[in-house]
């Protein structure tokens, strides 16, 4: 028996000597595959052994781990539209590989951010928008989405002042959503919801994704209303280099009001019967003095990345100083960012690690300075024998340079987004993903005005005089999600699922202190104590220190399947159940799911290689609920506030009672979301694009109505109530119209249509008035409102008189209700009518790319059509009746402007529609010529020196100024709010990059 044992283990020693070399001798070989043009990391390459079916798939990140023998030589890459590639295997264990795009080019390789996640373009259901780095406009923009304006078709960026470095757009998607909620999309940088939009340099950006369909953002719950925009910033790659990005730009004032010079004033002003100015003896140009025209700014980056498969960082630091067109703004920022990636030597886990700090110090602009500036005489000096001018008369009666140079209004902004997340490989197809995230904030405001402004001194003032204030803000984010994911492949069954939870908890807390009274001028903001008016014997202040401090609590669970039968066939099914602390008791969480599908009609044998021009063919439809929490906290509790300060016996209380009546069924505003569209190349992939059909309806919509006192210890309750819908056309086109070795012409088109109504302000609970009055303008006089929200109209409707000319005396005549027309100020309010809508109705932009040889040049149009804009400069200084000793426009006195007409002041502050004009233009938005070589140097690899132009020309019949400085963004577009006047201007940048 022992004999038996003995030869049995000396056959297995054999067995395992023999096997033992082979084993001995395999490998893993790790990877990453890039585009060889864009460097971007390319997921879905199938990597295989050749002459054997072994083999892998690189992941989201473009990486890949694969076990070979001695056997294996050679290892073959492939992807659709790119150019297959064999790779000998040598001594090496990490490869990069660079994939060249096929002569197809198609464009169905991007990879498209879909959500906790990315899906290859071809699988995508819903409507997204992607606009990848190379696309976006060279703009010297505060905001990085500035240079994805009109690069989206439904996308709506305004920003009425763009020459102030601090200013920040407007974003609205697909029209207004919400009557009291906020407006604005939720950003999600690097997979983080709620990212700082205003943390991100330009230069970092890899990609920027847009879900508008409300299947995509339903995945994000009471969120995603308003739309998802996913920006993902630069990552390393194998291939180490470092880049820099500098850039100078200037901006010079363009398309400023025209208002009478000092001689004109006096001819037309002073010299009038009756006389409607004063001559002062100087001449002074008031909008030049009070502006830097041009202005100058420019900013620099530097980045370096590489790395290998396994290990690799992106790193960047970027300086930027830039000055407002006003005398006051200018802004200092300096910001970093680091992205570092490590996966484990057997692709077990992958760590990331993001890091972006940035600070901030600016002067903000004083917008009402150039109110002031083309509303004053031009005889009024800026100085005089005592120093600054004394000014009492006009509409603000002030001095502009006074206040500008003078006052001082800062801020230093400081914020930190930091992420970091674990990635565990459970088994080849099934991945677990922890994300923990802190995203930060804050802001010290602080402003000081002198005791020497002329206001104080000719006041007589011997208290209030000097005055400070400091103000600390704070926002805190804390994020930490975990997500899930399995694939599996059946057949020709492929299945995609995603599981998660997420939680986030907001934090705000504000400090705010100020007083009078200072011994001296120089300390500023700094010894608020120093001051007599709050503190010392005086102790005039009760609101001489405040504070606060609120939170909110997000949590969600949320899952997803991706199933496509044989890549034609395509279904996506999601939900998110979600939670959160500022909804009642009583509707703490709600349920959002979302379903989209897709056939890619162009793969059925029917169509394939039927027709030699189709190449790629998909119809889609998705439906989403989704909803909105953008509103203040602690909203549907019973809140307790102080009601001033009551003496007793000789003590002095704070007096406390109910300031907010509670709603304990107060939740989110739900969006229901129809998506309908269609996704096609042809001709080659010369032509390629997308047309959607959308409508979304917006219910229990959120605003006070109005209560019953008692039981209500407040007459108004903040609640779920009203219904909106917008629906709309948006058509996205790109083509190839020229293409040759040395010379190419591209083509990029968008156009948007969009339909708004507002349904009803009533539910059974809450009975509201079927209209709201909106849009208050300011004095002189009593203008009132000019537009109004009702139930069956659009948002943006012109609520106000109807014009039916001028008299002979110069008076505005209107038509009365009954049809007869009478001057302005015999009607009253029942006389009013809807005269026009000032929310475009269509939008478009025009893109066209030439490339000879070296040389690239972009021009690109953006305009906005079928809409009205009430034109505030001719309502307030455009007709010889404005405000005695004000200036008014050269126009007033030109017998071809019709405001020219209006010369009885009995009328003067009476909106009609006679002030409506056409607010559609087309512009010449941005124009960037540019030349870039390769070099082959140790030193330097490549470079690019480039010019741009924004804003160049304005082609429209508005007689107003820039139509586009007028906000179509909210609930009242068309109308500039305070005669916010902040001038447009022309900018011209000069960048160069190099990359070593």
């Amino acid at each position: 028996m022992l004999t038996k044992i003995l030869r049995l283990l000396s056959c297995f020693a054999l067995i395992l000597a023999l096997s033992y070399p082979a084993f001995a001798q395999n490998r893993v070989i790790d990877g990453k595959v890039i585009d060889s043009a864009t460097t971007s990391p390319l997921p879905g390459v199938t990597v295989r052994i050749a002459g054997t079916r072994s083999g892998t798939t690189t992941d989201a990140n473009g990486s890949f781990r694969l076990t070979v023998t001695t056997t294996a030589h050679q290892l073959i890459f492939s992807s659709i539209d790119y150019i297959p590639q064999t790779v000998p295997v040598t001594s090496l264990n990490t490869l990069l590989v660079k994939l060249a795009p096929s002569s197809r080019e198609l464009k169905g390789v991007e990879v498209i951010s879909v959500g906790y996640g990315t899906l290859d373009k071809r699988e995508v259901s819903s409507a997204i928008t992607h606009v990848s780095a190379a696309e976006l406009k060279s703009v010297a923009g505060n905001n990085p989405l500035m240079s994805l304006q009109g690069k989206v078709a439904g996308l709506s960026i305004s920003n009425t002042s763009t020459a102030d470095p601090n200013s920040s757009p407007s974003i609205q998607l697909r029209g207004v959503s919400s009557r009291s909620a906020g407006l604005g999309p939720l950003y999600v940088v690097n997979g983080v919801p709620g990212g700082n939009i205003d943390n991100i340099n330009q230069n970092d950006i890899e990609s920027i994704d847009v879900l508008k369909g409300g299947a995509a953002s339903a995945i994000y719950g009471t969120r995603g209303s308003n739309g998802v925009i996913i920006i993902t910033t630069k990552k390393g790659t194998g291939d180490s280099k470092m880049v820099y990005n500098g850039y100078v730009s200037f901006d010079k004032l363009t398309k400023t009001p025209d208002v009478l010079s000092a001689g004109d004033f006096r001819k037309y002003r002073v010299n009038a019967t009756p006389a409607r100015g004063i001559d002062y003896g100087a001449n002074t140009n008031w909008l030049k003095a009070v502006t830097r025209s041009p202005t100058y700014g420019h900013k620099h980056t530097l980045q370096i990345s590489g790395g290998t498969a396994s290990d690799n960082y992106f790193a960047s630091g970027d300086y930027r100083d830039a000055n407002g067109i006003d005398l006051r703004a200018y802004k200092k920022e300096y910001g970093a960012r680091l992205n570092v990636n490590h996966s484990s030597k057997e692709n077990v886990y992958t760590v990331s690690l993001n890091v972006a700090p940035r600070y901030m110090h600016t002067s903000n602009s004083d917008q009402g300075n150039f109110n002031n500036a083309i509303t004053l005489n031009p005889t009024l000096p800026v100085y005089d024998s005592t120093g600054y001018h004394y000014i009492n008369t006009g509409f603000f009666s002030n001095n502009p340079v006074e206040n500008a140079r003078l006052i001082k209004s800062e801020a230093e902004i400081k914020e930190l987004d930091i992420s970091g997340s674990l990635k565990v490989n459970i088994l080849e197809n099934l991945s677990s993903t922890v994300t923990v995230s802190s995203i930060k904030s804050s802001y010290k405001n602080l402003y000081f005005a002198p005791s020497t402004l002329t206001t104080v001194v000719h006041a007589g003032q011997t208290t209030r005089t000097n005055y400070a204030s400091q103000e600390q803000q704070d926002n805190d984010q804390k994020n930490i999600e975990w997500m899930i994911n399995y694939s599996l492949n059946i057949k020709r069954n492929h299945f995609k699922a995603l599981g998660g939870y997420s939680y986030s908890y907001f934090n705000y807390q504000q400090f705010s202190a100020n007083n009078y009274d200072f011994p001296f001028d120089t300390f500023l903001w700094n010894n608020l104590r120093s001051g007599t008016w709050n503190g010392g014997d005086k102790g005039n202040g009760q609101n001489a220190v405040s504070s606060t401090q609120n939170d909110s609590r997000l949590a969600a669970f949320f899952g997803r399947i991706n199933y496509d039968f044989d890549n034609k066939y395509i279904l996506t099914v999601s939900i998110r159940h979600e939670g959160s602390s500022k909804f009642g008791a009583d509707n703490k969480w709600g349920n959002f799911p979302a379903v989209s599908a897709a056939w890619r009609i162009s793969d059925e044998p029917f169509l394939k290689n039927k027709f030699s021009w189709l190449n790629d063919l998909k119809l889609r439809a998705d439906y989403g609920v989704t909803g909105n929490q953008d509103f203040d906290n602690y909203l549907s509790l019973l809140l307790y506030g102080g009601y001033g300060y009551f003496p007793f016996d000789g003590t002095t209380y704070q007096v406390y009672g109910p300031s907010q009546n509670i709603n304990p069924n107060l939740g989110w505003e739900k969006a229901i979301n129809f998506n309908a569209g269609i996704d096609f190349e042809i001709f080659n992939n010369r032509l390629s694009g997308s047309l959607n059909y959308y409508v979304r309806t917006n219910k229990d919509l959120l605003g006070y109505y109005n209560v019953p006192l008692p039981p209500n210890p407040q007459s108004q309750t903040f609640s779920n109530v009203g219904t909106m819908k917008n629906s709309g056309l948006e058509l996205q086109l790109s083509a190839e119209a020229i293409k040759r070795d040395a010379f190419s012409y591209n083509i990029s088109f968008t156009a948007a249509y969009n339909n708004n109504k507002f349904v009803s302000f009533s539910n059974k609970l809450y009975q509201g008035a079927p209209f709201q009055d909106l849009a208050g303008l300011p004095s002189p006089g009593s203008p009132g409102t000019i537009q109004r929200l009702q139930e069956g109209h659009r948002i943006g409707d012109f609520y106000m008189l109807k014009s039916a000319g001028v008299d002979a005396t110069g008076a505005l005549l209107v038509y009365k209700k009954d049809g007869t027309v009478v001057p302005a100020n015999q009607s009253n309010a029942d006389d009013k009518q809807f005269v026009g809508n000032g929310l475009p109705k269509f939008s478009g932009s025009l893109g066209n790319t030439f490339r000879y040889k070296n040389w690239d040049l972009n021009l690109f149009f953006r305009g906005n059509f079928g809409y009205k804009l009430f034109n505030m400069q001719a309502f307030y200084i455009g007709t010889p009746a404005t405000q005695s000793d004000a200036n008014t426009l050269r126009s007033a006195y030109d017998p071809k402007s019709k405001y020219s007409k209006l010369t009885n002041s009995s009328t003067t502050s009476l909106a009609s529609d006679y002030f409506l004009e056409s607010g559609s233009f087309v512009k010449i938005d941005n124009v960037t010529l540019g030349y870039s070589r390769e070099i082959n140097s140790k030193y330097l690899r490549a470079f690019r020196i480039y010019a741009a132009a924004t804003n160049l020309h304005t082609f429209t019949g508005f007689k107003g100024g820039d139509p586009d400085l007028y906000p179509i963004n909210g609930l009242t577009p068309g109308v500039q709010g305070n005669l916010n006047f902040y001038p447009a201007t022309i900018q011209v940048l000069a960048g160069l990059q190099v990359t070593f």
